[in-house]
Order: C-alpha cells, then sequence, then structure tokens
C-alpha cells in the first residue's frame, strides 16, 4: 500500500468527479493530498484559498472524511517537487474521456523526465461522476441549473453566492 498519493489540480471548484478519485485512492493509500494549484495563468472562479476552504468543507464536513486520510494544501510550485516535499512517490490523476488522455500522457511524461522516481496514477471516477467537470458545474449553475448531482452542499452555497 503506498503511503500518500499527492492529487494536484485546480478543483475551481471540487466537484463529485474529483471526490469519486479521492475515495478511490484511499483504498490504495493511507493519505491522499489534495493539492490546489495556484497557477496565476489561469482565471479562476474562486482564489487559492477559497479552494482550499471550499475542498475542506466538502470533504471533512458534507461527507465526514477523516482529516488523517485526506490533507488539503496549496502549492506554486512544480508538482515532482511538491511530492518529495510530501513524501509522495505516486501523482494522482483522473481521465474522464479519449480527450482527456493526450494531455494526461503528455503531462505524466513530463513529470517523469523531471523526477523518474515518481510515478502517475490514473483512475477513472464511475460512470455516473464521468461526465461532470468544474467548468460544466459552474456553467449550469450561471444559467440558472440544479447542480446537486455533481457536487456538495458547501461548494453548491458558494457557487450561488457567485452567480447570485
Amino acid at each position: 500500500m503506498a503511503k500518500n498519493i499527492l492529487y494536484p489540480g485546480t478543483f475551481d471548484p471540487i466537484t463529485y468527479g474529483h471526490i469519486d478519485l479521492i475515495k478511490k485512492a484511499l483504498k490504495i493509500a493511507d493519505k491522499v493530498i489534495v493539492a490546489i494549484s495556484e497557477n496565476s495563468n489561469k482565471n479562476y472562479l474562486f482564489d487559492s484559498h477559497e479552494r482550499m476552504i471550499l475542498v475542506e468543507k466538502s470533504l471533512y464536513q458534507d461527507l465526514k472524511i477523516k482529516k488523517s486520510k485526506v490533507q488539503v494544501i496549496t502549492f506554486n510550485s512544480l508538482t515532482t517537487d511538491l511530492c518529495k516535499k510530501m513524501n509522495s512517490k505516486i501523482i494522482l490523476r483522473g481521465l474522464r474521456a479519449v480527450s482527456d488522455f493526450e494531455y494526461e500522457f503528455q503531462l505524466a511524461g513530463m513529470n517523469r523526465k523531471l523526477d523518474s522516481s515518481i510515478e502517475t496514477m490514473f483512475l477513472m471516477s464511475d460512470f455516473e461522476n464521468q461526465i461532470i467537470s468544474s467548468r460544466f458545474v459552474k456553467e449550469i449553475i450561471e444559467l440558472g441549473g440544479d447542480i446537486k448531482k455533481f457536487t456538495t452542499q458547501s461548494v453548491v452555497k458558494e457557487l450561488k453566492k457567485k452567480y447570485a
């Protein structure tokens, strides 16, 4: 069993697809480290601090996942450097569709070139969660749709505030 698995991403916002992967990773690791990117090249709806709070509320309060099993952090470094810092030899990445594969394959290859001791593990969420993306969740709420099937109560509440 792996000790720590690092799950990097933007989580803007976290969805049931992300959460599905976290739960699956917990079956093969002692701890999942959810690492929220602070990449300033992207246009986020929520800043990194807001995203961290939303992930924590979603996991710890809404879903009652133990803090000892999932750690939530922000980062602004190479993912491979963060792996070293967090004592993780595995990067978790999610695949939803074939269209994700090319980008994820390139990313995994670059990370492997940066540090050959770190492996990238790909998981797919359950079928009902594969279609969910943060982008679609934001578009649906912006257009007045119901997103309760796609994300947690905490996220729904905060998205409603942003689009009120």
